[in-house]
């Protein structure tokens, strides 16, 4: 939380003239899929790598997916069985310290990501 938010009853509010500040800053951040040793997959922004250790924004785990027959194939074209994948909710930040592949996602894959629905149980 930076001097520029407050949460009141569980809910983040943002200063209005922050909000294209963050905007601005994810926008120039790579969209990246992010295969680990032991936590598996996530993709969202890449803010931070250092050695094995990565940091992404705006991040979501995939437990599983369908329709795409690597990750590579993931990264490039999405899904083609959106119903079918059990992708967790987004978080906003998350580090990750055995990262053992990074991969970059077009923008066609990152549309159709962001269109699976949220995997919950």
């Amino acid at each position: 939380m930076c001097k520029n938010e407050i949460t009141i009853d569980g809910i983040d509010y943002i200063r209005k003239d922050n909000v294209n500040k963050k905007a601005e800053k994810l926008d120039s951040m790579e969209y990246v899929l992010i295969r680990t040793y032991s936590a598996g997959v996530h993709f969202g922004y890449l803010e931070k790598k250092d050695g094995k250790e990565v940091t992404l924004r705006k991040s979501r785990r995939v437990w599983y997916w369908s329709g795409a027959n690597s990750l590579s194939q993931l990264a490039t074209d999405g899904v083609n069985a959106p119903k079918d994948c059990k992708i967790a909710i987004e978080v906003d930040t998350i580090t990750l310290t055995e990262a053992i592949e990074i991969i970059p996602i077009t923008k066609k894959a990152k549309v159709n990501l962001d269109n699976v629905p949220v995997w919950k149980q």
